[in-house]
C-alpha cells in the first residue's frame, strides 16, 4: 500500500471516527433528554394516582353516608 492510499484509508478512519463521536454525542443528549421526560412522567404518575386514590377515599365516604341515610330513613 502506498503513502497516499494509506493517508486515504487513515482520513476515511478518521471521517468515520467523527461520525461515530456525533452520534454518541447525540445519542447521549437524546438519552439524556428521555431520562428527564421519564422522571416527570414518573411525577406526574405519582401526583395522579395521589389524586385517585383521593378521589377513591371521596367516594367511599360519600357511598357510606348515603348508606347511612338509607338505613336512618
Amino acid at each position: 500500500m502506498s503513502n497516499q492510499q494509506t493517508r486515504h484509508a487513515l482520513d476515511r478512519i478518521e471521517q468515520r471516527i467523527d461520525q461515530l463521536l456525533e452520534q454518541v454525542d447525540r445519542l447521549e443528549r437524546e438519552n439524556r433528554s428521555l431520562m428527564e421526560r421519564q422522571q416527570t412522567l414518573v411525577h406526574e404518575r405519582a401526583g395522579l394516582v395521589q389524586r385517585n386514590e383521593e378521589a377513591r377515599t371521596r367516594v367511599e365516604a360519600m357511598i357510606e353516608r348515603l348508606k347511612s341515610l338509607e338505613n336512618a330513613g
